[in-house]
């Protein structure tokens, strides 16, 4: 906030030492110390205020957005119980169809087998198993070369 090297500080606190007085110094500080709670409080009330206010002002912009843009959708869609009426075609996508009711289910049991069925994890193809009778690892060395003799 402000540019103060050590060397103005040294010089401050060298004149407050003469003009205060090595006794009366630290209930200066003291002193000094409350005023400046005091001015930061102050400053930090005030800038939250103004936070406040801006913030105030967005909601109020936003509400009066959304008040003229459904003015003129009410106006364009007079009833939105048809699509000619600014209803949409189709409300859910077919992926997002309700399930059937319980009664529309000749089976309810076997639908229920059906659905876990579906959702039961699947059991990854095994491995085709080694040639050989003792399975190598990765970290083996590779089997010495044959000699002709």
């Amino acid at each position: 906030m402000f540019d103060i090297g050590a060397a103005e500080l040294l010089v401050i606190v060298v004149v407050a030492i003469i003009v205060i007085g090595p006794k009366d110094m630290p209930k200066a500080m003291r002193t000094a110390g409350r005023w400046i709670g005091k001015l930061r409080k102050v400053s930090g009330h005030f800038r939250a205020g103004l936070d406040e206010m801006v913030r105030q002002a967005e909601i109020e912009d936003m509400e009066k957005e959304w008040a003229d843009r459904n003015k003129r959708i009410m106006a364009e869609y007079p009833t939105g119980d048809d699509p000619a009426g600014g209803a949409p075609d189709n409300l859910v996508p077919p992926q997002m169809e309700p399930l059937a009711a319980a009664d529309e289910v000749p089976d309810p049991d076997a639908a229920a087998e059906a659905a876990i069925r579906r959702a039961a994890p699947v059991k990854a193809p095994e491995h085709a198993p080694p040639e050989t009778d003792e399975p190598s690892l990765p970290l083996d060395p590779p089997p010495p070369p044959a000699k002709d003799a």
